[in-house]
């Protein structure tokens, strides 16, 4: 890990101006800097005109800490190096994610996105859970949202913003921490900290990117997606569920986020019990629902190559019939068994 000098990092973000100024996080402001060779990054530094600038440089460390002990991953936030100013307050640099949060697209985009890209990121969102529930050492983020999922320049999903993130080798776990709306309400005593704590996170998040709500929106009843959306499910009716502001899903994309508010509801399930581990998560998504994506494509393909075989077995029979016969005779056959051939050749080639 590359220790930058302060200065340079004042110089990249033009002192930290405003309008550098890019995220904030749960622990500081997130600010674009470029560096001498020109590189893009985002550089994290606390908030220092409060009085918990000891409580912010605490999860910076932390932060630091976590993601040190993880290896290099494409769908978590990678830490490129850290630096520190004359008060020593640390400061962290990262890699750039252009496009922003998952947030943002959801609610602040004109242009929504479509059902088989939020497909595209739950699965990728999923498998940066998975990549520190299966670790070594095991992480629980403790904050996954839609806020702390960041888009790349590819628009490739990264999980973001680990300074409330707990490394399960500590002996000593903090008080319960998050975010209201994405909080698991289980998690009320640091003894009950698990990876069913992400789930339920995670969980919310799916209802948000299905429905194109926040989490929390006072503006509706139920303010809570999860006490909005439960009840939808159980009385299966999915359509209500789905964002509006984009065309309905076709049929076969219905099936794939039927099986995923499925799985959401698993997750936000009041019983810890009913709640699948991530790994779990991961099977459902990539055997039931990618393979209900692809499905209709092989089809497709499929039947595409069942017609042209059949217009060329009906080509070939065209031609043998007609070289049966002399030319005084065509018209005659053409009159009879010709007619309903040449019907069947069009038949075929008519699209439906």
């Amino acid at each position: 890990m590359e220790e930058y000098d302060y200065e340079e990092l004042v110089t990249a973000t033009e002192s930290f101006s405003q309008k550098r100024l890019i995220g904030k996080g749960s622990h500081g402001l997130v600010y674009k800097g470029v560096l001498k060779d020109k590189k893009l990054v985002a550089i994290k530094k606390p908030i220092t005109n409060t009085s918990e600038v000891v409580h912010d440089n605490s999860k910076l460390d932390n932060e630091i800490r976590v993601l040190l002990s993880l290896r290099e991953n494409p769908h978590v936030i990678n830490l490129l190096g850290t630096s520190q100013d004359s008060s020593n307050n640390k400061l962290l640099v990262m890699e750039l994610m252009p496009q922003g949060s998952l947030h943002d697209l959801l609610h602040g985009c004109t242009t929504p996105p479509t059902w088989p890209k939020r497909v595209e990121i739950a699965i990728q969102v999923a498998k940066a859970v998975q990549f520190l529930h299966e670790g070594k050492p095991l992480v629980i983020h403790r904050d996954i949202k839609s806020a702390n999922i960041l888009f790349d320049s590819n628009w490739n999903t990264k999980l973001a913003d680990f300074g409330l993130a707990v490394l399960k080798v500590d002996s000593q776990v903090s008080q319960p921490a998050g975010t209201i709306g994405y909080l698991d309400p289980c998690y009320i005593t640091p003894s009950k900290l698990s990876t069913k704590n992400d789930v339920f996170s995670f969980g919310v998040v799916l209802l948000e990117i299905i429905s194109g709500r926040k989490a929390i929106d006072m503006c509706r009843n139920p303010a809570s997606i999860v006490d909005w959306a439960i009840p939808l499910i159980g009385e299966q009716r999915i359509v209500e569920i789905c964002d509006t502001r984009i065309a309905l899903p076709t049929y076969y994309m219905e099936a794939t986020i039927r099986h995923m508010l499925c799985i959401a509801a698993r997750c936000v399930s009041s019983n810890e019990d009913v709640r699948p581990s991530i790994g779990e998560i991961i099977r459902v998504i990539e055997i039931r629902v990618v393979q209900r994506i692809r499905f209709p494509i092989w089809m497709s393909f499929l039947r595409s190559v069942i017609l042209l075989r059949r217009r060329q077995k009906l080509a070939r029979r065209w031609q043998a019939r007609c070289a049966t016969h002399q030319q005084g005779d065509v018209h005659a056959h053409i009159s009879s068994s010709g007619k309903l051939l040449l019907k069947e050749v069009l038949a075929d080639i008519t699209p439906n």
